[in-house]
């Protein structure tokens, strides 16, 4: 007797929205860990573990913008705001927005069996995606 295959293949199972969004929350959590990671890491490169309390390397490693470096006592805070780190924040906030709202959208369609309201919340969710990083982005880089 042959042993039954409990898990299909990609080519089987097909590669649809679902499975996009499942792996891409994988990936995304993974970058968020990443992300903060470099960021406190380049803090305490930086001195911050000199000049800022833990609270204020915290709060500059998820949103690194000026004003959460001015009221510290870094001495110069130049490279606190350098290219490198709004790049690094911008992709944050695209990996977090899409991964808070992938989990809503989770959440959403548990509820939804009628198929044209699941695609509308799915174009809802990704408008909202769309905004909340435009805004997120915005104040990165206009901040400072």
């Amino acid at each position: 007797m042959k042993p039954s295959k409990r898990t299909l293949s990609l080519k089987e199972r097909g590669f649809d929205f679902e499975t996009f969004m499942w792996f891409y929350t994988r990936i995304s959590a993974l970058a968020m860990y990443l992300f903060g990671f470099v960021a406190l890491l380049g803090a305490m490169v930086m001195g911050a573990r000199l000049h800022m309390t833990l609270a204020d390397v915290i709060r500059w490693s998820f949103m690194p913008t000026l004003y959460h470096v001015q009221n510290t006592n870094i001495p110069a805070i130049e490279p606190w705001v350098s290219l490198f780190w709004k790049l690094t924040a911008s992709l944050f906030v695209l990996f977090a927005a899409g991964h808070g709202l992938h989990g809503l959208l989770s959440v959403i369609e548990e509820y939804m069996t009628i198929p044209w309201l699941r695609r509308t919340f799915r174009m809802v969710v990704l408008a909202l995606w769309v905004g909340v990083s435009y805004i997120g982005i915005y104040l990165l880089w206009t901040a400072a």
